[in-house]
């Protein structure tokens, strides 16, 4: 009997900063970046992720392919012809990177982070650790590491007790979502698990914002008017994407579920896993390395 749909997740590490805009201002950020409104944590909305994979598909495959249309749906003035069959998650945030002014910078997450990335596992069939094996973390003021560090860790002007840990079975999925060949070495020395509060504040203070100004050509000076902030997602951000692929609807264009998501896994992300999202592209902003985990195909 034909499996009705396939899923996979996508991981996505940053290699250079992330702008995808809210769209309006709240404060004094005139750019601030997409967030969830209940956690006001980052994220990138699925319309954004799946415009990208759109738009990468079109640069590197044939418009004329005829699989493009049946995955991701026709243009918008055909939108009432049939829907795409892929669906496209949010890329939800996993491990932020935080300055740390007494080590190397940090992979920062919480509990309810690692929580709700084995919950969409779980969705999506796929193995991963088990909710009790990630670590409590006793208070704001304690950070847990997978190794012993110093007595004291300095995450931007918090200073945080220390305590080692056991992540022997996190490390493994969330290196296997890095796309890098020292992705566990590395978390081991710089992952630092912290309480949900103060993850949340670190969360909306510490991303970067750059002021931006645009120069008038004859005088050399900056136009009146003419600065504003950019707020971005740092490079070495991890998000991850769920896909759920499903046979598609296009009359004279039948492929089965797990066709629709090799088109995605195989044919568009296989030999070059990159990803550009967000705003700022041509000055190199956006660019992810993607990794790929579904029953059978792991990248």
């Amino acid at each position: 009997m034909e499996t009705t749909s396939q899923t996979a997740l996508l991981g996505l590490l940053a290699e250079t900063s992330i702008h995808a805009g809210a769209g309006q201002s709240g404060g004094v950020i005139d750019l601030p970046i997409q967030r969830e409104a209940h956690t006001a944590w980052p994220v990138i909305f699925g319309s954004a992720v799946k415009g990208a994979l759109r738009a990468l598909a079109e640069e590197r495959i044939e418009t004329t392919a005829p699989w493009l249309t049946s995955v991701f749906g026709p243009d918008t003035h055909n939108a009432s012809d049939h829907a795409g069959a892929l669906l496209v998650g949010d890329a939800r945030l996993l491990l932020l990177p935080v300055r740390s002014l007494t080590s190397h910078f940090k992979w920062v997450t919480c509990p309810a982070l690692l929580k709700r990335f084995a919950a969409d596992a779980a969705r999506l069939g796929l193995p991963c650790f088990a909710v009790d094996a990630i670590p409590k973390v006793e208070g704001r003021d304690l950070a847990l590491l997978p190794e012993p560090g110093p007595e004291a860790l300095y995450l931007e002007e918090f200073r945080l007790r220390t305590e080692s840990a056991d992540f022997g079975t996190i490390l493994p999925i969330l290196a296997g979502l890095m796309a890098r060949p020292d992705a566990r070495d590395a978390l081991g020395k710089q992952l630092a698990l912290v309480d949900d509060d103060r993850f949340n504040h670190l969360a909306q203070f510490a991303t970067p914002v750059n002021a931006h100004v645009c120069i008038d050509n004859q005088r050399k000076t900056v136009k009146p008017g003419a600065l504003w902030y950019e707020e971005t997602l740092p490079p070495d951000t991890l998000l991850t994407v769920a896909l759920h692929a499903q046979g598609t609807r296009q009359q004279g264009q039948k492929r089965s579920a797990a066709e629709v998501l090799a088109h995605v896994t195989r044919d568009l992300l296989g030999e070059r896993p990159y990803l550009q999202l967000g705003g700022n592209e041509t000055v190199g902003m956006g660019w992810c390395k993607v990794s790929m985990q579904a029953a059978g195909v792991e990248g």
